[in-house]
């Protein structure tokens, strides 16, 4: 099972007739052939990494080009490279001009799956989009401004990313974000039932405990609900866990994965150091100074920018990633997994992120086996977050009730 994903955000060269040109060029890799020691990527055959302008890196592209191997002997001539370029999914990000919408935006417009990249704000974000149209890559980047142009943005869209809200300042706790944020998430997702109720939804304003299930009871009262096709991005909480890791145990970035599961606040945030691939061993000391930072990672970024705001290049870099994994779910690769806040029957909590399986119609599976054998801390902290939790989703759920939805 490859249970991360890493966006395939790359530049090629080409090697003899297959792609006559010699420039960096947005490539999707096809999904029939796996490369299991690189998480996220498919194999390709005979391609140059060109590590200067690579997404990845120079040492991750000096990894991947060393983990290339030769198995598409008995495809056909026009895709024995594994390689097509081929962009056909649209994506709409609401709240494209703030500080975690325009790095997504440039992260999401270099996807090779993307053909249509329509950003939404309610100011400013007309530059944004002139700015991000010059990027050669092959998605059309189009810009809509205010509530009488919300729903042309939505129009078609198979991914529907919401970031847009009031970021955290020194001092504010993500309960404090609420009335602000959840009047923006209810109003948005109203307009994604309206115009495009087949899309997967990505929820990414805070507090994501609350604003998820905001989300689902709009599209319960708009008759458009589907629970496999709502998500809470929690991504970023997987990818701080894998870098701290990583640092403290001097392992591989690339081979590190820890799932993370309960909610996406404080102690809510709860990561499995015991399912740690690859096997490490941690002393309590170890396990509980790692597990308070990366519940407390947000905060350490808040108070290192004084002021001048929140985790925004970091939450849009997992976002980013997130988006791609549903993309390539979307074009039909069978092996995408990531942890996701989600409709779930694995607790006694009506939502619960957790590592799911992802397909073309959003949740394929739930993965309950992160459950099983926990250690004793991971038990202890799993029953101490399940009624802050309990709380924050019953109040996301008392916010629509008390108030109509748009008919």
């Amino acid at each position: 099972m490859a249970a991360t994903s890493t966006a395939t955000f790359l530049s090629f060269q080409s090697q003899g007739n297959a792609l006559p040109q010699t420039r960096p060029s947005a490539v999707r890799f096809s999904p029939r052939y796996s490369l299991v020691s690189f998480s996220g990527l498919k194999e390709v055959t005979s391609v140059n990494c060109e590590t200067e302008s690579s997404f990845i890196g120079k040492e991750s592209s000096t990894t991947l080009r060393g983990s290339f191997a030769l198995k598409a002997r008995k495809a056909n001539r026009a895709s024995r490279y594994g390689l097509q370029l081929v962009a056909s999914y649209k994506v709409a990000i609401l709240g494209a001009a703030g500080g975690i919408g325009q790095p997504l935006a440039i992260l999401i417009k270099m996807s090779p799956l993307v053909s249509a990249l329509n950003l939404y704000d309610i100011a400013n974000v007309k530059g944004v989009a002139a700015d991000l149209s010059h990027c050669n890559t092959p998605s059309q980047v189009l810009d809509f401004t205010g509530a009488s142009e919300l729903g042309d943005c939505l129009k078609g869209a198979n991914v529907v990313v919401i970031p847009a809200g009031v970021p955290r300042k020194p001092g504010m706790t993500r309960d404090d974000l609420f009335n602000i944020n959840a009047n923006i998430v209810m109003s948005l997702v109203e307009a994604v039932a309206d115009n495009c109720p087949d899309a997967f939804i990505h929820i990414i304003s805070n507090p994501v405990n609350s604003t998820v299930p905001i989300a689902a009871e709009v599209l319960k009262q708009k008759g458009v609900y589907n629970p496999k096709k709502l998500f809470g991005v929690t991504t970023l909480d997987v990818v701080r866990a894998n870098t701290f890791v990583a640092q403290k145990k001097n392992l591989k970035l690339i081979d590190v994965d820890v799932p993370v599961i309960g909610g996406h606040a404080g102690i809510t945030i709860l990561p499995l150091l015991s399912k740690t691939k690859p096997t490490v061993s941690f002393t309590d000391e170890e396990v509980e100074q790692l597990t308070v930072r990366i519940q407390n990672a947000g905060t350490e970024v808040v108070e290192a920018k004084a002021g001048a705001g929140s985790a925004t290049l970091s939450m849009a870099y997992a976002a980013a990633r997130f988006v791609e994994s549903s993309l390539r779910a979307l074009d039909g690769d069978g092996d995408v997994y990531e942890c996701s806040f989600v409709q779930s029957d694995l607790t006694d909590l009506p939502f619960f992120a957790s590592r799911i399986k992802l397909g073309r119609n959003g949740v394929e599976a739930l993965i309950p086996s992160d459950l099983i054998g926990l250690s004793e801390y991971e038990g202890k902290m799993l029953e101490a977050l399940k009624p802050e939790l309990k709380a924050s989703i019953e109040k996301g759920i008392a916010f629509v009730q008390k108030q109509p939805v748009t008919a």
